[in-house]
């Protein structure tokens, strides 16, 4: 049987406010992933899982920062299909974008491959490819938690 999606967003916990110190911890580890990325490549990191996960609320968000970063609608519209779009993506983030991928669907690839990996690691130093995982990984959270409690979009 096939559940039908729901939109209420009424009878969901407001995790945010029941446990606050969640958030805040959350806050913590998004400001340490961000520590030393390029904002712009951060917002694509962030736009391309929340597009994979389905969390509206951070496709709102992000794609709203990316423009104030920059990022033109063009690119953004065919994010999520970076990987046909040729050069309208640098090297570098093809990579990260890649490597956001294979870590967001890692349960349905079982692993991040070589490939992919040594990809990212061309082309970013240590640092970077650390802060490109954390960013990533980061996002992954905000999405499972955000998709979990269907928070809504924001009133602009």
């Amino acid at each position: 049987m096939t559940e039908t999606l729901s939109t209420r967003t009424d009878e969901r916990l407001k995790i945010y406010r029941v446990a606050p110190e969640l958030y805040e911890a959350m806050m913590v580890l998004s400001n340490a992933a961000a520590k030393d990325i390029d904002p712009a490549l951060a917002e694509l990191i962030k736009i391309r899982a929340s597009q994979i996960n389905h969390c509206a609320f951070c496709l709102d968000m992000h794609t709203h920062d990316a423009r104030k970063h920059g990022e033109t609608e063009r690119r953004l519209a065919v994010l999520a299909a970076w990987g046909e779009a040729g050069d309208l993506y640098t090297e570098r983030e093809r990579a990260a974008l890649a490597l956001t991928e294979a870590i967001t669907d890692i349960a349905g690839n079982g692993h991040v491959s070589d490939e992919v990996y040594d990809r990212a690691a061309e082309v970013f130093s240590e640092r970077e490819l650390a802060q490109v995982i954390a960013m990533a990984v980061t996002i992954n959270a905000w999405n499972r938690i955000n998709v979990t409690v269907r928070l809504p979009l924001p009133r602009r």
